[in-house]
Order: structure tokens, then sequence, then C-alpha cells
């Protein structure tokens, strides 16, 4: 089930207030370019920012999601037509031939546990046409960011279009490695509500990533850093 930040109607409409300008987007977008990809597959797209961004572009993308309040928003975006969206998770995806998947914003750290994690892997797997990429990117567990996520350093108020302004915070809840649970939690300035959404993140190590990627059938390709978050995480690009 995906948590309330994403699921929350309430919640979800606040999401690309507080996720900021979304520059890490630029990386993928070079990536696409740069496998020349012209169909993609946008695994967990949330509000539909990368895919929206991508169909603006002339790409052809499908774009799944288990959060029925993010696709809603997501599908008001502008190019939004332009988009195949699917409720769901990458298992309901078919073979779509696409030449290029993705998990944008640590979206493969959701996976809690492996079964999970390697049934994603197999449908992106078969989702793609022979010779297709899989890109994704994960927080590198040896720089341990949970220790950054306090009320202090992540207080934050933002004028939310419609609603008003929003007061949030970050807050750690549990360290488990490789699991790590926080709290997200927002207060309305409108009305006084506070409403607040708990996670649970999986810190893989970088081999275990690359043992999963073999066992589903993928090639490992390279492992890059991320040029927007340089030695924080790892960006795993591997082959069908």
């Amino acid at each position: 089930m995906p948590d309330p930040i994403f699921a929350d109607a309430r919640l979800a409409v606040l999401y690309d207030t507080f996720d900021g300008t979304r520059d890490d987007l630029d990386a993928y977008v070079s990536m696409v370019e740069e496998f020349g990809g012209r169909r993609i597959l946008d695994i967990g797209c949330g509000t539909g920012t990368f895919a929206s961004l991508l169909a603006e572009r002339g790409f052809e993308v499908t774009a799944v999601d288990p959060a029925l309040a993010s696709l809603e928003i997501a599908r008001a975006k502008p190019f939004a037509g332009r988009v195949t969206w699917i409720h769901g998770t990458a298992v309901n995806v078919p073979a779509i031939e696409a030449d290029l998947a993705v998990m944008t914003g640590n979206v493969a750290q959701v996976f809690l546990d492996d079964a999970d994690f390697l049934a994603t892997l197999r449908a992106a797997r078969n989702a793609l046409r022979p010779g297709g990429h899989l890109v994704f990117e994960v927080r590198d567990p040896a720089a341990r960011p949970w220790e950054r996520w306090t009320p202090a350093a992540t207080r934050r108020c933002r004028e939310v279009q419609g609603i008003g302004y929003v007061e949030a915070w970050t807050e750690l809840s549990d360290v488990a490695l490789p699991l790590v649970s926080f709290r997200h939690t927002y207060r309305f300035e409108s009305d006084g509500a506070v409403l607040a959404s708990d996670s649970t993140l999986r810190f893989r190590e970088q081999a275990e990533i690359g043992d999963a990627l073999r066992v589903t059938g993928f090639t490992l390709l390279e492992v890059r850093d991320a040029p927007d978050r340089p030695n924080l995480e790892f960006v795993f690009i591997a082959g069908r």
C-alpha cells in the first residue's frame, strides 16, 4: 500500500510544491537521449512530473503508480494526455517493448522485501525490448542520509496553490538497517490541521542490487554517481 503522502488526496496535492524544482530529472532526460530511447516506461511515476516532461519532448511514455491520488494529479498536468497512465505496479505493465525503463526519486527503495523488489525488476525486464535499458537510483547507505532527517534540518513553509501556507518537517522514527523509518508532518495554516505520513525505505548495498539485477536477467552495465548529489547516491544502468 502506498504511503499517505502519495495516496491521501490532501497530502498528495502538496507533493510537487515540497519536492522542489526536480533538478535531478535533468540527468534522466540526458540518459534517455544517451541510450536513444523513444518509448519510455516510468515506474513509480508519482504525480507525473517526469512523464509529462518526456511527453512534452515528444517521447512515447507509459507511467505506472499504485497511488490513485497521485495519478489524478499527474493526469491533470500539461501534456498528460500524451501519456499512458496505469494505476498499479510494474507487474501490471504489459510487454510494451520499451527502450528504457526508469525509477526516479529513489523509488527502488520502497520495496522492503526481496520478493517485491525482484518482482519489480522482472516486470521491468518484461516490459523492455531486447537491448533495452533499466535506469534507477538509490541512496548510498554509507552516506547515512537519515542522520539529516531531523525537524530542525527539514522544517520549511510553502504556499500551495489553492490551499495556502503549509509547514512541513521530517523526523526519524527508527533505524534498523537495512530499514529506515521516518515521518513527514504537515500543518495547514488555513485550518490548523496536522497530518502525518509514515514511511520506511530499504537501503541496499551496491553489491546486493547488482546480484538482484543478475538474478532477474539483467546485465549490470554501469554504476554512476548521481550528478546532482555526488557521493550520496548510486545510479544503476542495466541492460536486457
